[in-house]
């Protein structure tokens, strides 16, 4: 009888807080908008499945406490801090999560996923209408406007950028700035970031039809012109060069990348192309939601903080997508009337490929049904990525 006791004293329900059992509703939620609704579940499924798992009690699976003062052994008033913990002591502790939150804490998981998402970009819109750099620009507004906003609340600096990055709408980039910015926030700013991505054909709509009239959403643009293979081979590698030059934080993002963009372009890895569009992108996709989502524990996700963080990264996301039709907007007041830019086509400047140069081009045929402006859009949409990394660099340099 003793026995059996204390196996039901063992028990997950005797030890589940509340806390765990809300964030276990949440993550069903989040795995019915991922089966159900299909809003980016190649992400959104894993994230859900590792917040599941980090909130079973007495799993073992995940130790918040071992990464709370990870790699530092001094506390500000220069005496040891006893919460110190290594990569050594938490492999010596560690449960499944905690090893594969390895990859997240080092920056491995998003830069390997660049180099997959550079192998299934094609930059060739944006080298044919270099001006869509200034419009993928334009759209990064939302970045550096919620960060001063966050900072203004309360944030502190480092969690503000890592909040304002939500705004680039690129998954990895936020992961990867705020593992190295906040990892206390990682949680929300993953999840917010990669649901207001699935929400893209949602929230940009509204903002793109309010901020353009008729007459220009009607806009047609001329065809781009086509380029070489000898352009899309150099292409990558002097945007490695020039961005790492002026911002070395920014070179991992960008450099894996412009490998992979490379691997695609010069034609002869086309197994390596394809590794690391299929099998590599699909094995850390997997790694990278599980640890993502263990970070959402009960105790840090349900607070005010996190209320806040969803907010703003909508803000963020919106003013993105307000600041690249804007400019479009602007732009057209000193082209030609045959050179003018449909504005709609300056929300794609946000970095979600190749959802926002789909959701321009569903908005422009509403106006024109002969009107065609995917091509066009995909020049800023490509470059939002460019610019969402750069900005990372940016905060990083700034904040770390």
């Amino acid at each position: 009888m003793e026995g059996f006791l204390e196996f039901f004293r063992n028990m997950g329900f005797m030890q589940m807080t509340w806390q765990q059992g809300v964030m276990i509703l949440v993550s069903f939620f989040l795995l019915f908008l991922a089966i159900k609704k299909q809003y980016e579940p190649l992400l959104l499924l894993p994230i859900a499945f590792g917040m599941l798992l980090t909130n079973l009690p007495a799993s073992g699976m995940f130790h918040e406490e071992l990464w709370a003062s990870f790699l530092q052994p001094m506390l500000e008033d220069g005496t040891a801090n006893p919460a110190y913990h290594s990569y050594g002591a938490i492999l010596k502790n560690a449960g499944l999560l905690d090893v594969l939150y390895i990859g997240v804490k080092a920056g491995v998981y998003p830069c390997l996923i660049f180099i997959g998402v550079g192998a299934m970009t094609d930059f060739g819109p944006l080298i044919a209408n270099p001006k869509s750099f200034i419009l993928g620009a334009a759209a990064q507004i939302g970045i550096f406007v919620t960060f001063l906003c966050a900072n203004a609340l309360g944030f502190s600096p480092a969690e503000a950028g890592s909040i304002g990055i939500i705004g680039g709408a690129d998954g990895p980039t936020s992961i990867f700035l705020t593992s190295k910015l906040a990892p206390h926030l990682l949680g929300p700013i993953a999840i917010a970031a990669y649901s207001y991505m699935a929400l893209v054909p949602v929230i940009q709509p509204p903002i793109m039809r309010a901020l353009t009239t008729e007459k220009e959403r009607k806009i047609k643009m001329k065809q781009l012109r086509t380029v070489s293979k000898t352009e899309k081979i150099v292409f990558p590698i002097i945007i490695t060069t020039v961005v790492s030059l002026f911002l070395p934080d920014a070179a991992p993002l960008i450099g894996c990348l412009m490998l992979g963009n490379l691997m695609k372009e010069c034609g002869v890895v086309d197994r390596l192309s394809k590794t690391a569009q299929n099998e590599l992108m699909n094995i850390v996709v997997i790694f990278l939601g599980l640890s993502v989502g263990a970070t959402a524990t009960g105790a840090t996700f349900l607070n005010v903080k996190t209320l806040m963080i969803l907010a703003m990264g909508i803000i963020a996301f919106g003013l993105g997508s307000a600041g690249g039709v804007l400019l479009a907007k602007f732009m057209n007041l000193f082209a030609k009337p045959e050179n003018k830019i449909n504005p709609l086509i300056g929300s794609a400047g946000v970095s979600a490929v190749p959802m926002a140069a789909r959701v321009s081009q569903m908005e422009g045929q509403k106006a024109d049904p002969s009107n065609f402006l995917l091509m066009h859009a995909m020049g800023p949409n490509v470059a939002g990525v460019i610019g969402s990394a750069v900005a990372a660099g940016i905060l990083l340099t700034l904040l770390s």
